[in-house]
């Protein structure tokens, strides 16, 4: 089995979050988005996963790369890189990890994240993940039939056709299949609206023989914005509260932490109030301040601060009383008290 997940996007709707780094290593719970993703697909696979390759921008770095490869390492895979030097399409990202497109295959679009309570049947032909919407008029969706088996798929619906959106993660039995649709796109320049879309590949495979089932997740957690990956942050800590333990190096004096709360190593809680739903990055210091349904990612300092339904990234200094921020990587704001 392979996985391919594309994410050479900008992640525009995330800044300031996403000047300094993709979207996908912006933490939830205390791992990348994309560390979630990989290891949430991997438990609902019954078979070794060998590789997984990431399509990212060629300017995302070497750091960026060594977290992608051990983010692979860390499910017992090995991680390849491969750059999309142009935003061409969903389609277009996925043809740039061709060579791994062979054999079993997962794609994963690596702004989403879900919950689910089954095992992949590597029998199906194909399987496309999807969740019931209430305003199906923004997504993809899939029809069905009475056995179950996807008829039509349709972007963005005028008109009501399905609630069942497509959520961006899908298996394929034949990886070669889908390559060679790929290719053929790519090769007449199969366009909509300027880009090389998988779904025009999906309804050439399913033209030619190839059957797709809808796969149901319990639960799809968007990370498109900051309000959206604060939801997500609550909604994993919900999940994982039972796994949470405080690292030794965690000083908290005369503090109360509200569970479920994630800190990071080398937290340093001084007369504040955590929780609940919080996450905090390693060596952050919080003094003086409440914070709740928020993350604080790492090398911040947090004072005299009342903050909820926010996002601190790294290096950050905050000195004021507020709520509802959003502030990026490497910035310092300080209120004057005077």
């Amino acid at each position: 089995m392979r996985i391919i997940v594309p994410m050479a996007g900008m992640g525009k709707r995330m800044h300031p979050h996403t000047l300094t780094i993709p979207k996908p290593l912006i933490p939830i719970a205390g791992k990348p988005i994309v560390h979630r993703l990989v290891e949430d697909i991997a438990k609902v696979v019954q078979q070794p996963i060998e590789e997984v390759g990431f399509v990212i921008g060629r300017s995302f770095g070497e750091e960026v790369e060594e977290s992608l490869r051990y983010v692979a390492k860390s499910i017992g895979a090995t991680g390849k890189i491969y750059y999309q030097d142009e935003a061409l399409g969903t389609a277009h990202a996925l043809y740039c990890a061709k060579e791994l497109l062979d054999g079993n295959v997962i794609v994963a679009y690596a702004d989403t994240l879900f919950r689910a309570d089954f095992t992949l049947d590597a029998e199906q032909d194909g399987i496309v993940w999807v969740q019931k919407v209430a305003n199906p008029s923004a997504f993809g969706v899939v029809q069905v039939n009475e056995e179950n088996t996807i008829i039509d798929f349709v972007e963005k619906p005028s008109t009501f056709v399905s609630d069942l959106a497509i959520i961006g993660i899908y298996y394929f039995r034949d990886g070669t299949f889908l390559r060679n649709e790929l290719q053929y796109l790519i090769d007449n320049n199969i366009m909509n609206s300027g880009e090389y879309q998988i779904t025009n590949a999906l309804e050439n495979m399913k033209n030619k023989g190839v059957r797709f089932v809808p796969g149901q997740v319990d639960e799809w957690l968007d990370c498109g914005n900051k309000d959206a990956t604060v939801h997500t942050n609550q909604r994993y800590l919900q999940y994982i509260q039972q796994d949470l333990n405080m690292p030794e190096s965690v000083s908290t004096k005369e503090s109360i932490i509200i569970p479920p709360v994630y800190l990071g190593e080398n937290v340093k809680l001084v007369n504040s109030v955590i929780g609940p739903h919080v996450s905090i990055g390693d060596n952050t210091e919080v003094s003086n301040s409440r914070i709740q349904n928020s993350i604080v990612q790492t090398n911040t300092v947090v004072a005299n601060a009342n903050l909820e339904n926010s996002m601190l990234g790294n290096f950050v200094t905050l000195k004021l009383s507020s709520s509802d921020l959003s502030i990026g990587d490497y910035n310092s704001v300080v209120e004057n008290m005077h």
